[in-house]
């Protein structure tokens, strides 16, 4: 009979070792309790809990969590009842406290939040309330923070995820908005016209600009042609006077070498007369030793024209 009764006890005390042996993950912390008193906070490892005396009284995560509570209703400071739902992010730092410290926390958390957001929010009107989500997260995460210290918790982040105004109150903001985007379209519309009559403008001054240059440039080059053209026919002129000039030197430097008698200069004399008969002078005056010179070229002529066969 003993050698029944052995094993059976070794068997069970066995089974209450094991049954008593507890892992703590990561992330998690087990509060423990001894003879109803707080003892110990066992985080990640391997522990041993006395049987019958010691128990985990609480099994606390250590992350980072998530509380999206249901939408509040806020009145502001110009009496307009608006619905608002937060959402907190928070994180156990004590398992003692968290344990301890109050009853039930996420309710606390939740009424905590509903009381400081309509203190928040009851002192500002409806237009600051919908413009300024950043101050009054700020404001919340702060006072919530301050307020859950007591009990273990860190308030992290604070969100406010909707604020929903009354009905009537979104039509008329609807309509406030339809009218401000048609004063802009108007603006642009104005603004847009305004630059489009300013750039023609522009455009047309520049084309007189460039056209009044374009005259003047060209006035410039016809009157830098016609004195071009003045210069060419004067440097002709004198270059023709020359070269008679030099005709005329040549020739009396020819005439000079010959050494012409008396007679083949008063012949020439007679010639040049002759061209200066052919022009508009009504008198004439003529040398007196070119006077029998003429008379005898005179007399040959009639002589000739005498001879001439009748027709």
């Amino acid at each position: 009979m003993k050698w029944i009764i052995v094993p059976i006890l070794v068997a069970l005390l066995l089974i209450l070792v094991v049954s008593n042996i507890v892992i703590v993950q990561q992330s998690r912390a087990y509060v423990v309790e001894r003879l109803g008193a707080f003892r110990t906070v066992w985080n990640v490892g391997l522990h041993l809990k006395v049987p019958f005396i010691e128990r985990v009284a609480k099994k606390v995560s250590l992350k980072e969590q998530v509380a999206d509570f249901a939408p509040q209703p806020v009145i502001t400071k110009d009496n307009v009842t608006m619905q608002i739902d937060t959402v907190i992010y928070f994180q156990i730092t004590d398992p003692k406290l968290y344990t301890y410290g109050v009853e039930h926390p996420m309710n606390a958390i939740e009424n905590l939040t509903a009381t400081t957001l309509r203190n928040i929010i009851g002192d500002m009107e409806l237009d600051q309330s919908l413009t300024s989500r950043d101050t009054i997260n700020s404001r919340m995460r702060s006072i919530l923070d301050e307020a859950t210290d007591p009990w273990g918790i860190k308030v992290n982040r604070v969100e406010l995820k909707n604020i929903i105004p009354p009905k009537e109150i979104q039509n008329a903001m609807e309509k406030q908005m339809k009218a401000e985007r048609e004063r802009r379209e108007s603006i642009l519309q104005a603004e847009g016209q305004k630059q489009s009559q300013i750039l023609v403008a522009e455009g047309e001054k520049q084309s007189a600009i460039l056209r009044a240059d374009a005259a003047k440039q060209a006035k410039i080059m016809e009157a830098e042609a016609e004195k071009t053209a003045k210069i060419l026919a004067a440097e002709a002129e004198s270059e023709a006077i020359m070269k008679v000039q030099q005709a005329t030197a040549d020739a009396l430097k020819l005439l000079n070498e010959a050494a012409p008698n008396d007679q083949v200069v008063k012949l020439k004399a007679l010639e040049t007369m002759t061209k200066v008969a052919d022009g508009k002078a009504t008198k004439i005056i003529i040398p007196s030793e070119l006077q029998g010179l003429a008379g005898l070229a005179a007399s040959a002529k009639t002589v000739f024209e005498s001879e001439e066969p009748k027709a």
